[in-house]
């Protein structure tokens, strides 16, 4: 794998690490010192931000508050440093809400939303007999739906994440998501972004800096003595060879390759669930490696989770948030039971934005990349919804 990856084959340093933390935030300062300190990135390779202290951001906000100053401070700092990676500290928001819509637009998606109710009602009324009237319906509420979506302008909902990734892009459309060129899905094509307009993106997150400590101290520990434990696989089905297959089919194919990569590896023993059902609660002891699907921001307490761990839920909104009390979703729920790294959307993303579960595990085993670098090159799309929680390095 690794002669596939141009220019990512030294592994990231600690002095091409900015990180950023916010003022406003209580602890967002001193924890992005304590990581600083504990890394030894160096002391200058700090940007603070004063931005609102809550999950959500404004588009205005996002652009003057904290895109500016990471782009000011790169651009005035580019002779000295070279910076690749970004890391977002606890109190830096998790999500860019989509901009506020006219009174005029107000008013056209009421009465669209009105048009698209009087079409459901129609299709309900309509046998299956008549199937050319119910298509013709059918797609009339599926236009219905995009007038509204571009109206609302929901598809520049985004996490600032995924969007800081772009900082050094000059101009971009912020509707639906952009092509990560780093992507090995992509090798070969032409893509908008440059890949040196590109940076890796990290966040030390949660839902308090116990967490994010605890997150710290023991990926360091890791890298240190090795991570052992079990790796754990949940597909909804069968393998199915070698088959043309759909999207969610395409991913759980995945799965299993990400399985067999891990085995192969010999790094660790290898738990691969076939069955629909999910893992049961507290079956999975010394979790190491996860991934699997689909329990919609509900987890599912199966694991016991190995310092250092590793892993991800496919569901629509396992990192909506991580902080509100109460909330199930499993990015939250992971790291307060004790895994170390995850990744998860703030909204839906759809399943083809996930990380490619086969490149991501593979990777990662293979043990020449960072946890950065190998988010990097195995999800595809920037500008959009997925975050990577976890120590980059």
């Amino acid at each position: 794998m690794i002669w596939l990856l141009p220019n990512l084959c030294n592994a990231l340093d600690p002095e091409e690490i900015l990180v950023i933390a916010n003022k406003t935030a209580p602890k967002s300062i001193n924890i992005a010192k304590y990581y600083m300190s504990k890394r030894k990135i160096p002391a200058y390779n700090l940007v603070q931000v004063q931005v609102i202290d809550k999950e959500t951001c404004s588009q205005i906000d996002y652009q003057t508050k904290v895109a500016m100053p990471v782009k000011r401070y790169i651009e005035k700092n580019k002779s000295k440093i070279h910076i690749r990676c970004l890391v977002l500290m606890y109190g830096i928001p998790l999500k860019i809400a989509p901009p506020k819509i006219e009174i005029g637009e107000r008013m056209e998606v009421v009465e669209l939303k009105n048009k698209r109710d009087t079409l459901k009602t129609q299709l309900q009324k309509i046998g299956k007999e008549q199937k050319k009237i119910r298509d013709d319906l059918k797609k009339e509420v599926n236009r219905v739906n995009k007038k509204i979506g571009e109206l609302e302008k929901s598809d520049q909902r985004a996490s600032l994440d995924s969007e800081i990734a772009l900082v050094l892009e000059k101009d971009y459309p912020l509707s639906n998501w952009m092509p990560n060129p780093y992507y090995l899905g992509f090798k070969d094509k032409t893509l908008a972004i440059k890949k040196e307009h590109v940076l890796m993106v990290s966040r030390l997150d949660g839902p308090n800096t116990k967490i994010v400590k605890r997150i710290i101290d023991d990926s360091i520990k890791t890298e240190k003595r090795g991570l052992s434990g079990t790796a754990y696989f949940d597909a909804r089905w069968p393998d199915p060879g070698d088959k043309k297959l759909s999207a969610y089919a395409f991913y759980d194919k995945s799965i299993h390759l990400a399985a067999e990569r891990v085995k192969k590896s010999r790094r660790l023993p290898v738990v691969l669930d076939e069955k629909s059902a999910l893992f049961k609660p507290g079956t999975c002891p010394n979790a190491a490696l996860y991934c699997g699907w689909y329990s919609l921001a509900n987890y599912v307490d199966a694991f016991k989770w190995k310092p250092g761990s590793i892993g991800y839920h496919i569901a629509s909104s396992e990192c909506t948030t991580l902080k509100r009390k109460n909330s199930n979703v499993w990015c939250k729920k992971m790291l307060e039971k004790g895994i170390a790294a995850t990744i998860g959307p703030v909204a839906e993303p759809y399943v083809n934005a996930f990380p490619l579960p086969e490149l991501f595990f593979g990777l990662l085993v293979d043990g020449n990349l960072t946890l950065a670098e190998c988010y990097l090159v195995s999800h595809p799309y920037l500008s959009w919804r997925m975050v990577l929680i976890g120590d980059p390095l």
